[in-house]
This record gives C-alpha cells, sequence and structure tokens, in this order.
C-alpha cells in the first residue's frame, strides 16, 4: 500500500488525534470485533479492513511510533525513517510491544489466544440460559399476594444418558482431530506476517471430544426439552412490570455446571374502581347533591374490604379525602400506602316539574352573600375587571 493511498491512523481506528492509550486499546477491541477474518471468513472487505486495522494499531500502541506518527505523519514509521532506518517497521508482529493485550483481545473473541496462549477448556462447566416469561394477574392479587402455576418448556439433562450424550454402557472418546482441546490452529500470511489463530474444531464442534454411540433420546446432546410447571409466590405490593427472579428454573447448564434463572414479569389487570399510584390508592366516590349540602357518613370500597368517611356540611365536589394506611402493602415490609377517595357530587337529572318548583324555591330562599362564597367571590373578581377597563 502506497503511502498516498493510506488512510490516517487515527482514521482507521475512529479516533482522533492525541487519543489515550485506553481509547486506542478499546477503539481496536471494537474494530477487531468488527472485522476480523474470523468472523467474516469469506469478505474480502474485512480481511483487508483488518489489516488496516493491525497496521494503525502497531503504531498507535507503542508510544515511541505514536509520538514520531504524531509529529511526522507516516514518514515517521517508515522503517527508513532517522539514523539506520530503525523503528520496526510492518514487516511482522514484532513491532507489538504489549502481546499480552493483543492475546487478550483475541481471546474474549474467539475463546483463546490467537498468538499460541492456552484456549478454554471446551468441557468446563457452563451456566445454563435464564428463561424469560409473563403472569398476568389482576389488580386485588397484585395488592394481596398469590401464588400462580408457570407452565415452561426448559431444557434438562437427558435421564437416559445422565446428560453424557453417550448411549448406556459407552462413552465419548478424546477428538483425534483436535486433541481434546476443542480448537485446531490455523496460520494466515498477510503483509503483516503470519497471523495465527483458533477455530473450534468442526470434527468435535469445539467440544473436544467425540460420541460415536448416542444416546437415543437426547440424540448425542446430553440435553432434552421438557414441559414444566413451576410454582410462583406472587408478593403481595408488586407492581405492573416488575420481574420476579427465581433462582435455578431456567435451562439446565452444561457439563455439570448451574442451571439458570426463570424472570417473571408481573402484567397486572386495571380495576374498573381502584387505581393505583406507588404504594397509594386511588378512587372516585359519587355523592348526592344532599349529601353535599347537609353532610353524611358513607361507606367506600378499599382493596381489603369496606371503609367509611365522613361527608361534612358543604363539602364541595372533587374534595379529597385521605385514609392512612388503606393503601398497598409495601413490598417486604409490613406497612402500607394510603387511599385517597374524591368524592365528586352528582347533579339530578329528570326531575319531575314539581321537583323543579321545589329547587326554584329553595334557589330563591338562598342568600348570595352567605351560601354562595365561591359564586360571590368570583362575580366580584369580574366587576373589578370590568371596571379597570373603562
Amino acid at each position: 500500500m502506497l503511502m498516498a493511498d493510506k488512510r490516517d491512523y487515527y482514521e482507521v481506528l475512529g479516533l482522533t488525534k492525541g487519543a489515550s492509550d485506553d481509547e486506542i486499546k478499546k477503539a481496536y477491541r471494537a474494530s477487531v470485533k468488527k472485522y476480523h477474518p474470523d468472523l467474516h471468513p469469506d469478505d474480502k472487505e474485512c480481511e483487508e479492513k483488518m489489516k488496516e486495522v493491525n497496521e494503525a494499531y502497531e503504531c498507535l500502541s507503542d508510544p515511541d511510533k505514536k509520538a514520531k506518527y504524531d509529529q511526522f505523519g507516516f514518514a515517521g514509521v517508515d522503517p527508513n525513517f532517522g539514523a539506520g532506518g530503525g523503528g520496526g517497521g510492518f514487516g511482522g508482529f514484532g513491532g507489538f510491544g504489549d502481546m499480552g493485550d493483543i492475546g487478550d483481545i483475541f481471546s474474549s473473541f474467539f475463546g483463546g489466544s490467537s498468538f499460541g496462549g492456552r484456549s478454554s477448556n471446551p468441557n468446563a462447566p457452563r451456566r445454563g440460559q435464564d428463561i424469560q416469561t409473563y403472569a398476568n394477574i389482576s389488580f386485588m392479587d397484585a395488592c394481596n399476594g398469590k401464588k400462580v402455576d408457570i407452565k415452561i418448556n426448559r431444557t434438562e439433562s437427558c435421564p437416559d444418558c445422565g446428560g453424557t450424550g453417550a448411549a448406556a454402557g459407552s462413552s465419548a472418546e478424546t477428538c483425534s482431530e483436535c486433541r481434546g482441546t476443542g480448537y485446531v490452529k490455523t496460520a494466515q500470511r498477510t503483509p503483516l506476517g503470519m497471523i495465527s489463530s483458533q477455530r473450534p474444531c468442526s470434527r468435535c464442534g469445539g467440544k473436544g471430544r467425540v460420541i460415536t454411540d448416542p444416546c437415543t433420546k437426547c440424540h448425542g446432546s446430553g440435553r432434552v426439552s421438557a414441559a414444566k410447571t413451576v410454582t410462583v409466590t406472587i408478593p403481595a405490593g408488586i407492581d405492573d412490570g416488575q420481574t420476579l427472579q427465581v433462582r435455578g428454573q431456567g435451562h439446565s447448564g452444561a457439563n455439570g455446571g448451574p442451571a439458570g434463572d426463570l424472570h417473571v414479569t408481573v402484567q397486572v389487570e386495571r380495576d374498573p374502581i381502584f387505581e393505583r399510584d406507588g404504594y397509594d390508592i386511588r378512587t372516585e366516590v359519587p355523592i348526592t347533591f344532599t349529601q353535599a349540602v347537609l353532610g353524611d357518613e358513607i361507606e367506600i370500597p378499599c382493596i381489603d374490604g369496606k371503609g367509611k368517611i365522613t361527608i361534612a356540611e358543604g363539602t364541595q365536589s372533587g374534595t379529597v379525602f385521605r385514609i392512612r394506611g388503606k393503601g398497598v402493602k409495601r413490598l417486604n415490609r409490613s406497612d402500607r400506602g394510603d387511599q385517597y377517595v374524591t368524592v365528586n357530587v352528582e347533579v339530578p337529572k329528570n326531575l319531575s316539574k314539581a321537583q323543579k318548583e321545589l329547587l326554584k324555591k329553595f334557589e330563591e330562599s338562598l342568600d348570595e352573600n352567605k351560601n354562595y362564597n365561591k359564586r360571590k367571590s368570583f362575580f366580584d373578581k369580574v366587576k373589578d375587571i370590568l371596571k379597570s377597563d373603562i
């Protein structure tokens, strides 16, 4: 690649000049994950981009080369720059100053070091995957708690072979291709030198063992799918959208590893009377015109039964009453929120002629200054506004 054709090293890694060592390493990791040939075996464009990335990182990860590049550009890292042409060049990976970091990067993506390091054990115990499901419950069940049965499908250890995958009386054999490691090494010649990497063994699928006589029930996988019913305790006070974790009820682990967990997200149905506000309960109760005027003691619904509130004489529509301790139980606590009751005065409809006459006489008997304080105050303000406009 000619100097004129090269892209700026910082641009290759998506950085700006002066990036820190941590930023350079982080950008390199992201680029390896995006372009490495092992992840895109048939993509020639990714292979070329990976060469660019390696070259850029080889320079910017070396403090001396980075300083020369920042000052002189590509000329500063040319093998012929300076006396004696020292500086390493790009003939191979000899210029990488921190081989341990590169090994860690490739290990995190491909299960082992691409530079000859030890690979992870393919037969090590692995935790099973979690299962996500939902439970629909009523509003009252969310307030008071309930036990529900959840039906799930999960993978479990095969009962016939005990999870080995091999038929009774047989066992898995060490893979002759990878010799039990689960990986085979490959080498690729590039303009930067030889790059070695590891890939899962195609013969054993990365397990390091080959089953010649597989179990007929699980077909050699060691695990089977099973329908299960799990009883889950919904605690009192749970809210819509919250998730419960039931440990050990997910998919079974591999190679003797622990099972995953079951995550149950609760969906709470709406209630026609109550509305939840945190741990408080809100509800609206209609009262008659007479109750609002004369006052009364009325019975109201609560999530745990019934309660009573006292309506004072002259109570206005929209007045809110608070009943302490009648809300929802707080999770993992014994105390509860409060209940707020909004009373709405219902205006009577479909009055008879006689009733209307009685109301008119009643209205005429009222004193605006004494019986309608809000109305009087409002129209006094209106008069003041009209006077100011004259």
